[in-house]
């Protein structure tokens, strides 16, 4: 019996391995403002939007954390 994985498969999880590594990378970590750009102001804030958008199932709140980290000036 022949469990070859077909290329087809290994394609497809390569490119989903890919996409979830530059996701994780799009996370905003450098403030607009140089008196905000430092790491205690970073960890508050995103203290902030993880409880204002608390996890679900579907992945949406990682989307919505990034807006509200955008929105307080980071990028």
């Amino acid at each position: 019996m022949n469990l070859a994985i077909p290329a087809c498969l290994k394609a497809l999880c390569s490119l989903l391995l890919v996409l979830g590594l530059l996701a994780c990378s799009s996370y905003p970590d450098v403030n607009k403002d140089p008196a905000k750009n430092n790491k205690a102001t970073f960890q508050r804030d995103a203290i902030e939007c993880a409880q204002a958008y608390p996890e679900a199932g579907s992945g949406v709140h990682v989307k919505e954390r990034i807006t509200c980290m955008n929105l307080k000036g980071w990028y």
